[in-house]
């Protein structure tokens, strides 16, 4: 079952924070077809959120074709975002979460692991197909111009 987490500080709206999450979910198994989402009052009761705030988040994931509402039953998930390259026993995901300990342990913190993420993803697009590059400091943005 998902527990949603609101960032009020985050600058991105509540429902899409909560739309993310799902989706997340969604992208790593942990919600698949046929699971049940939370309740709107479940999630207003955990999260200290408007009921209309959830309605519109499950609403965007309709609208999506994420999930369906079944009246006196609840909302469920009716498709899967995830792939086994995601799956948490997959080499991929373990190459990453081990990338992530030695990037904490060399003193980054979350919003520089992101902006590195964010500068190989970029630089991985740009590179022609089946070729490595890897980001230069020009592509990728230093600590000072992050803080």
């Amino acid at each position: 079952m998902i527990e949603f987490q609101v960032d009020r500080h985050s600058g991105v709206a509540t429902y899409l924070q909560l739309v993310s999450q799902v989706k997340q979910a969604l992208r790593l198994g942990v919600l698949e077809p046929g699971d049940r989402l939370p309740t709107a009052r479940a999630v207003v009761e955990a999260t200290a959120i408007n009921p209309n705030t959830v309605l519109k988040a499950y609403r965007e994931l309709e609208r999506e074709g994420l999930v369906e509402p079944r009246p006196g039953q609840g909302t469920f998930v009716t498709r899967s975002l995830s792939r086994p390259e995601a799956a948490a026993d997959s080499p991929l995901r373990g190459d990453l979460v081990a990338w992530v300990k030695r990037a904490h342990e060399a003193g980054l913190g979350r919003e520089d692991v992101l902006a590195l993420v964010e500068a190989a993803l970029a630089a991985a697009a740009q590179a022609p197909k089946g070729s490595v590059r890897a980001a230069t400091t020009a592509e990728a943005p230093s600590r000072e111009d992050t803080t």
